[in-house]
């Protein structure tokens, strides 16, 4: 038996809320939509992944969702325009990531991040 994918699935009264966020502030391709669920995915696909933490790095919160983007300055000046608050960072870290954490329209938590070059 192998897994072949992990999805966050994050509660909300409102998925279509995700779309100004996840789509396009990060590009996300919404995959399904079922009215009362939106799936999204991103346009290059990647491998699927678990983290369990007991802290989130350098002292942080442990965030709900890490997601890897291939421009972390222009991402996080996405967000700023959007007026989106940074909770922290950016920074780059001893484990070789840059990455901010901002919280998105459900109140959660998210460790964005690409490594550093």
């Amino acid at each position: 038996m192998n897994v072949k994918r992990i999805v966050a699935n994050i509660a909300t009264d409102s998925p279509d809320d995700a779309t100004a966020f996840y789509g396009d502030l990060l590009g996300m391709v919404k995959v399904m939509d079922q009215g009362w669920i939106s799936t999204f995915a991103t346009a290059h696909g990647s491998a699927q992944q678990v983290s369990f933490a007991t802290e989130g790095g350098s002292g942080t919160q442990v965030p709900d969702l890490s997601i890897e983007v291939d421009d972390l300055e222009a991402t996080h000046q996405r967000m700023v325009d959007a007026g989106m608050k940074i909770e922290y960072g950016p920074v780059t870290e001893p484990w070789g990531v840059r990455r901010f954490h901002v919280r998105d329209p459900f109140g959660r938590l998210l460790n964005i991040l690409s490594h550093a070059d």
